[in-house]
């Protein structure tokens, strides 16, 4: 049986990689599974644990990270989120392709331990048009909008180590140059 793949989608906070994540995960041909993230971040009223995150104590994050459980993980205000590595693993060794959205501080912590991923940075069309976004997005939060730009100002800085780069001004048409680069790398595979 084939390996399965892993598909790396990071970039700027706000920049839609969610839209394109929905859209890549509605297409069969890309056989994806989408990878939940763990956090130590309290549930918002919305979320699912076990679908959006699985929401754990610091007290087991820290004791996933000792035993070298984590793909990879960040910390981002005050809160830490990390990929498991017994899901991802499990999957590509089915012949699933998996699907991880990280910060892109992340990306090397993957790369290292699955050099053959495919890693996407995804852009904004440019800062103002994130800006807005993120202003959207955060709408009553001042402290966070600040957070979120200045953090996104960051991680755009980081655009340059990435062979794909991917400019979202449409979601779906961010998928399909997404899906092409992705495909064509399976093949090879």
């Amino acid at each position: 049986m084939k390996k399965g793949m892993i598909l790396v989608l990071t970039g700027a906070s706000s920049v839609g990689k969610n839209l394109i994540r929905d859209e890549l995960m509605k297409d069969e041909e890309m056989n994806l599974f989408y990878s939940i993230s763990v956090t130590t971040r309290p549930k918002k009223e919305d979320e699912i644990d076990g679908k959006d995150y699985y929401f754990v104590s610091y007290e087991t994050f820290a004791s996933a990270v000792r035993n070298r459980e984590l793909l990879e993980y960040t910390e981002f205000g005050g809160y830490y989120y990390g990929t498991p590595c017994q899901q991802v693993d499990f999957l590509i060794n089915q012949g699933k392709n998996v699907l991880i959205e990280v910060e892109a501080q992340g990306v090397g912590q993957i790369k290292l331990k699955h050099p053959d991923a495919l890693c996407v940075f995804v852009i904004p069309e440019n800062m103002d048009e994130l800006e807005k976004q993120i202003r959207l997005r955060y709408k009553d939060d001042e402290t966070t909008i600040q957070q979120r730009l200045n953090k996104a100002k960051m991680e755009m800085e980081l655009q340059p180590l990435f062979n794909n780069v991917v400019t979202n001004t449409d979601a779906a048409a961010s998928a399909a140059t997404i899906k092409k680069a992705f495909l064509d790398e399976w093949k090879k595979g």
